[in-house]
């Protein structure tokens, strides 16, 4: 029975070429996409998946609350946070078989190996690294090689990097004035590890570091530091989560200013989960990150396409019923049930899809390096290879799409009276709702979600160039911005000032306006009244090399050497209306005295100069309280570089030669502020292209469905448009008639789509931009005028070609 379904199915399709030629194309467009979908999808799941135990593995997640104001939730915790949970749960007979592991993240230096010297990154951490989590040792006793201090693992790429093809066990390494032995070499970081480094080095090694330090090991420390349990087969997470809630009520007795909460966080969902912070305004983890509620709109935009395809199937469908009415009527006459033509339409429609994904496949391979190379961040978290699972999702895929594609016409075709069909031989019209057919109901929600995508496009492209423009309060042309990476910055500075396209040269801790942020608590003369406010360290020139404008006071007059003798500080409004510091005067606000509060300490500071408001952060936040604070010889070091030149390239290589001088191992790192304020929009940039491209084929589907439509139309009325000529109608007449109806259903498919995605924007979208500029008429009509001029040429091409007809031909044998 299967075999007949088969081929009486290949034999509708050879014979109706243009309807399998419509949408065969039309599905395997809109299946490519389904396939991308599918592939990023399975690859974002696919995540730490290689772990023995991964199931039973949770990270512990820290809620911050500083005098009762929620700073965030980060997906770090302290130090001490990972020793309570081991002495107090993972030691006990009760939780036998439970582990946890603890990893600090600011291992970044330079490994020496005679006159090898290579950058390394890693995570300090201790022998329960290995029993926690699936990372398979070489060389080495994965259970001692992290105990002592001074210890350190390697991956086996990093480890061929320093030591060639001899083995590294047992070899030192110095990172600056210390040795360090390798005890172990371990296998690659797989791709999909949500934890990636070059190093492992021994916990231990931080107590050694930090003995005068005791903030490292704080409570409140949570900046940083990555803690992960393993549970026993048989925990009971409630009861975990309880002792969890003790423990930091316990520890929080200690600050009534701070109050931390502990969560758990399972292994699987770090990657596509929550969206996590690691320090103040920092990012949220390490390795790759995509919120869930990104991917369900991918899937939304991917369904609408596929639909929009289904639909051109189901349309054709009920376009073609005239012809194969009676063909049902004979097929039931002679004892086919209706099961047997549902199966037979289902068939078809399912050889159809399964046609399509030959050639989707191929559209998913041409697209497959375009979506990667889509933004940087797409290169280091998917691959999109095939695997077994993949290609078998893609088969499911197929079939469902087929299915969904001939669901309704093989319900339509099953409920066929044998008697009506060979009695009147004329397929009566689909109903949707009263006077409207369900094929004319299916040309309005297509060209209507067609219209939305266009026009969602436009308006997200004007939004997006209007935020590379937007005025942020100061000046970022040609100011290129060069982080040191650890050097010293003067010679440096020296060097690029004896470069005659340099025209001015300052110091800046971070990047600001483009999602950097370092910040700390600031009271005014009520010690209980503190606000977050965000700051940079600049030197004397920075001001007016990015031309920030100065309302009161002015520039900072000491050169502090430490960051705790650096105790005057320039303020912007925003700062004065927090805290009414001279009544929102500035003049009144110039040497008043603040207290703030950081990681680096508690210091009073003296305002010596008012700004004006500038945005410190990306311009979908609002405005904020800010604060520059001297630059000191102790803060991290970006370089800005303000460039006048007519040959970029060739003053590059000039800053290039001048970088090798003071560094012959780390590549310069240089980045114009205007590219890398784009760079800090490429996720929407990224999502307009998406929606852009998922936009053209909407309307590429569309457009072939509506050709399929009209043909289909003006063949089965050739004799009504026959006699019209004879009786004098004109070829314009005959167009108009012809097409009277498509354009109605065109212009009521505006007529829902437009305000739909008008409201949607003003009141959803570019309501987290409070800088944005109004939707305009001209963005809403340009994607109308698209669809209506490439409809036009759909429904001219084929009423022209029937106008044009000899009503001799035609009527020759009535």
């Amino acid at each position: 029975m299967i075999g007949s379904y088969i081929k009486t199915a290949r034999r509708n399709l050879l014979h109706n070429k243009l309807f399998s030629f419509i949408n065969i194309i039309g599905l395997a467009i809109s299946m490519s996409v389904g396939l991308l979908l599918i592939a990023f999808v399975l690859d974002l799941y696919s995540y730490d998946r290689f772990h023995k135990n991964g199931a039973r593995i949770y990270r512990i997640t820290s809620i911050l609350t500083e005098n009762r104001q929620r700073s965030g939730k980060f997906a770090t915790s302290s130090l001490r946070v990972g020793r309570l949970i081991r002495q107090k749960m993972t030691g006990t007979d009760r939780y036998a078989g439970a582990d946890v592991a603890i990893l600090r993240n600011d291992f970044s230096q330079d490994a020496t190996v005679g006159d090898n010297i290579i950058p390394v990154k890693g995570f300090w951490t201790d022998p329960s690294f290995f029993r926690v989590f699936t990372y398979p040792m070489l060389e080495g006793n994965p259970e001692t090689a992290l105990k002592e201090p001074y210890s350190i693992v390697l991956t086996e790429t990093a480890a061929k990097r320093l030591f060639g093809n001899q083995s590294a066990l047992g070899k030192a390494i110095r990172f600056d004035t210390l040795d360090y032995q390798v005890t172990g070499v371990m296998q690659d970081v797989p791709f999909f590890s949500h934890i990636n480094f070059d190093a492992l080095v021994s916990l231990a090694t931080v107590e050694q570091l930090n003995r005068s330090n005791d903030k490292v090991g704080k409570w409140t420390s949570v900046s940083s530091n990555f803690v992960y349990l393993l549970l026993p087969e048989t925990a009971d997470l409630t009861s975990i989560q309880a002792q969890l809630d003790a423990l930091a009520q316990e520890e929080n007795r200690a600050d009534e200013s701070v109050k931390i909460q502990l969560e758990l966080q399972p292994l699987h969902e770090i990657v596509v989960g929550e969206s996590l912070r690691q320090s103040e305004g920092g990012p949220g983890s390490v390795g790759p990150h995509m919120p869930p509620i990104v991917l369900w709109i991918l899937g939304g935009l991917a369904l609408v396409v596929i639909l929009s395809a289904c639909f051109n199937y189901t349309n054709l469908s009920m376009a073609r019923a005239i012809r194969r009415y009676k063909e049902i009527g004979l097929r039931k006459a002679i004892g086919a049930g209706k099961r047997q033509i549902g199966q037979q339409f289902l068939a078809e429609a399912i050889l159809i899809s399964l046609a399509a994904l030959l050639l989707s496949f191929v559209f998913f391979l041409i697209l497959r390096p375009q979506l990667i190379s889509l933004a940087p961040e797409m290169q280091r978290t998917v691959k999109l290879e095939l695997t077994p699972m993949m290609i078998i999702a893609f088969i499911v895929f197929s079939v469902a799409v087929g299915v969904t594609a001939g669901l309704l016409p093989a319900l339509f075709f099953s409920k066929v009276s044998a008697i009506s069909a060979l009695r009147n031989g004329a397929a009566p019209a689909l109903k949707a709702v009263k006077h409207v057919t369900l094929r004319q109901a299916l040309v309005v929600i297509q060209y209507t979600l067609t219209l939305i995508f266009i026009t969602t496009t436009a308006i997200g492209y004007v939004q997006y160039k209007n935020i590379l423009a937007f005025d942020l309060g100061f000046n970022t042309e040609n100011i290129l911005n060069i982080p040191m990476q650890g050097n010293k910055p003067d010679a440096f500075v020296r060097e690029l000032s004896e470069i005659p396209e340099v025209k001015g040269v300052s110091r800046s801790l971070i990047v600001t306006s483009v999602g950097n942020a370092w910040g700390g608590y600031m009271t005014y003369t009520d010690s209980r009244d503190s606000a977050l406010v965000m700051t940079n360290h600049v030197d004397q020139q920075y001001m007016a090399l990015h031309e920030y404008k100065l309302i009161a006071g002015g520039n900072f007059k000491a050169r502090p050497a430490t960051t705790a003798a650096a105790t005057e500080v320039i303020v912007n409004r925003q700062v004065l209306k927090r805290f009414n510091i001279g009544n929102n005067d500035p003049e009144k606000a110039i040497g008043k005295e603040i207290t703030f509060r950081s990681f680096h300490g508690t210091r009073r500071m003296t305002i010596v100069g008012v700004m004006n408001d500038f945005h410190y952060g990306k311009i979908d936040n609002l405005i904020e309280p800010v604060a520059l604070m001297c630059w000191t010889p102790e803060d991290q070091t970006v370089v800005n570089a303000k460039i006048q030149s007519t040959d970029l390239l060739a003053t590059r290589a000039k800053i290039e030669a001048a970088w090798k001088k003071i560094d012959r191992v780390h590549p310069l790192q240089a980045e114009f502020y205007d590219d890398a304020i784009e760079e800090a929009y490429s996720e929407l940039s990224a999502m307009i292209k998406i929606i852009g491209f998922l936009s053209v084929l909407a309307m590429s589907i569309a457009s072939m469905g509506l050709f399929g439509m009209v043909a289909y139309t003006t063949e089965t009325r050739l004799k009504e448009i026959s006699i019209r000529k004879v009786m004098g109608a004109s070829a314009g007449n005959l167009v108009y008639g012809l097409s009277r109806g498509f354009l109605v259903q065109l212009s009521l498919s505006a007529l829902i789509a437009l305000p739909v995605t008008y409201l949607f924007f003003e009141n959803v979208v570019l309501t987290r931009f409070p800088y944005h500029v109004p939707v305009q008429a001209a963005e809403l009509l340009a994607g109308l005028l698209v669809v209506w001029l490439i409809a036009f040429i759909m429904i001219g091409s084929q009423t022209m070609k029937a106008a044009r007809s000899n009503p001799v031909d035609v009527l020759k044998s009535e």
